[in-house]
């Protein structure tokens, strides 16, 4: 008597090394695929079974293949943007600047605006001036000179690609009269100063003592900035870089705008959607009537919110939950709201804090509601104790994210709040690392990025990229080596985590962060075909080449989106 016959998958990926994080078949050397689900984790021996005449069979020839990772604060649509204005080029002198700027007005009109990203080298900008001979920023009257007839202005970075002000922007004359800017102009803001020259007038150069910036939204917001077409058109170009990393699944825990939530909108209309994307609400309580006003918080939240409560609004690919929640007040980010609902890169509301009290009396709003709570700074954790202690949060997931420093106590507090977690290596390790050390004292290193304070107290923790660089394997490594790009030696190295925990932050653990641990972060029968096709094994690679890992093929619900599909991709990775 036979069996039942196994039906045949339409893809298998087989002799390779598999590192399911399944820990009921943790290494396995092939999978099948049936439309977007895994069907048969295991040997090739046992997956070949799966094989039909129009199975698509994907020889992997040894290379190591991980369920598809999870960003837990992506800021992925900055790495499309960065398409939209021209980039300056590897200029190393004034003069490279202004034949740059005058190869770009022979294409532009009189009056037409000409305007560019930074001056450096990206993606971090490091070495601006110094990358340029005479060591210092170009002047309005340098531009003039390259285009007389039409107003230029070269943006400032996004600081948070650096961490290290100042943030410098530079125009020309005609910019500058077209904001209306001239001696008698003065800052908004104590961060700005405008550069004069001998006489006292603008020279055109603007220098801001801060990470966002706040000159484009205020003295310059004439200028043209990124529209709700170059969002949804850039998107695409974006994911496909997070892709080419092994990237599947984005978390935009700092919250989004809604002209950024229009643009995923669009894509996902469009059926261009590949990256399965998780949006937080980002409020603009200025805006809203009564949104300052505590005892209304229940019915704002019942008019207008009533669909962030999980399960989230929308599907598998595009998810709309929760609420960012803030309490740093800012009196900058009341300058930069001037051009709101424009974000420029930021992508969510700059006017979204309220004050300590207000904001409590909307967390007990949201606890009632089940709501789930963002929050990326540390001084959030008391105030979700409190909540805690007339709505219970502790099975609601809130999670606290952007992780700088925990006292062992608050590790402990955030295990008992039951919050998920997500890291933030790239600022507080590898770039401020040493500047937090410093900060906190003698014996109190370990309180930096705490990720094996964490992991052993049971937090889930999920890794993140923040835009900076885009591939997760940054953070792995990060994780892994806790290396300070400065000081060229390790932050609390007793904090770091093995490989195989940091992989599993950053799958796993970044599931978790949106209650799909039953759907991904796995390769196991059943669960989503969500996964990367390495070109090096992370556990096996010298710990400095961890960050060098990339993706050769990167699938999402059993659909190749990396290489990108035009490329030709046959059965046989070379």
């Amino acid at each position: 008597m036979t069996g039942t016959p196994i039906r045949a998958a339409d893809r298998v990926l087989r002799n390779g090394r598999l590192l399911t994080q399944d820990p009921a078949r943790p290494l396995a050397e092939a999978l099948a695929i049936e439309g977007e689900r895994l069907v048969s984790v295991g040997s090739d021996e046992e997956i070949s079974q799966r094989i039909g005449a129009h199975t698509e069979v994907i020889e992997l020839a040894g290379r190591t293949v991980l369920p598809g990772l999870v960003d837990g604060h992506a800021h992925m649509d900055r790495e499309g943007l960065k398409q939209v204005f021209p980039a300056l080029g590897p200029v190393r002198c004034i003069a490279d600047i202004q034949q740059r700027i005058a190869e770009l007005a022979r294409s532009r009109r009189p009056g037409e605006w000409i305007v560019t990203m930074p001056i450096g080298t990206p993606p971090a900008y490091f070495d601006a001036p110094g990358c340029l001979r005479e060591n210092r920023w170009p002047t309005r009257h340098e531009l003039d000179e390259a285009a007389p007839d039409n107003p230029v202005f070269i943006r400032p970075i996004w600081g948070y690609w650096r961490h290290t002000a100042p943030l410098v922007s530079i125009a020309n004359s005609r910019a500058l009269a077209c904001a209306g800017i001239d001696r008698r102009t003065a800052s908004p803001t104590p961060t700005i100063t405008i550069g004069r020259d001998a006489r006292g007038e603008p020279d055109g150069v603007f220098s801001e003592q801060t990470m966002m910036p706040i000159v484009e939204h205020s003295l310059m917001r004439c200028v043209p900035g990124f529209t709700d077409a170059d969002r949804a058109r850039t998107l695409p170009a974006a994911m496909a870089a997070y892709h080419a990393h092994g990237t599947t699944s984005i978390f935009e825990e700092h919250g989004a705008a809604a002209e950024l939530i229009r643009a995923y909108k669009q894509v996902y209309r469009r059926g261009e959607l590949t990256m399965r994307t998780t949006l937080i609400a980002s409020p603009d309580w200025s805006t809203l009537p009564g949104g300052t006003h505590p005892d209304q918080y229940g019915r704002l939240l019942d008019a207008w919110c009533a669909g962030l409560t999980e399960p989230a609004c929308g599907d598998p690919m595009l998810r709309i939950t929760g609420l960012f929640v803030d309490i740093d007040v800012l009196a900058d980010n009341r300058v930069r709201a001037w051009s709101m609902p424009y974000t420029g890169w930021a992508g969510f509301n700059y006017d979204t804090a309220l004050a300590r009290e207000k904001a409590r009396a909307l967390l007990v709003a949201c606890a009632e509601r089940r709501i789930r709570v963002v929050a990326i700074w540390p001084n959030m954790l008391d105030l979700f104790e409190e909540v805690d202690r007339i709505v219970p949060i502790r099975d609601q997931r809130w999670v606290l994210g952007h992780l700088s420093s925990l006292s062992p106590a608050d590790v402990g507090r955030v295990r008992d709040l039951g919050l998920v977690t997500t890291s933030h290596t790239n600022r507080y390790v590898y770039k401020e690392g040493h500047l937090l050390a410093a900060k906190l004292g003698p014996g109190r290193e370990d309180e930096v990025s705490p990720l094996r304070s964490l992991v052993d107290a049971g937090v889930p923790l999920s890794l993140a990229t923040d835009n900076v660089p885009v591939s997760m394997f940054w953070p792995v490594w990060q994780s892994v080596s806790r290396m300070n790009r400065y000081t060229g030696l390790p932050v609390a190295p007793g904090q770091a985590l093995t490989r195989s925990e940091a992989l599993k932050a950053a799958t796993v653990g970044g599931a978790m962060l949106t209650f799909e641990e039953n759907e991904k972060g796995r390769l196991a029968p059943g669960l989503l075909a969500d996964l990367a096709v390495l070109d090096a094994d992370p556990l096996a690679v010298a710990e400095d080449a961890l960050m060098e890992v990339r993706a050769e093929l990167t699938i999402v619900g059993g659909r190749t989106v990396w290489p990108p599909p035009a490329t030709p991709n046959s059965g046989t990775i070379a």
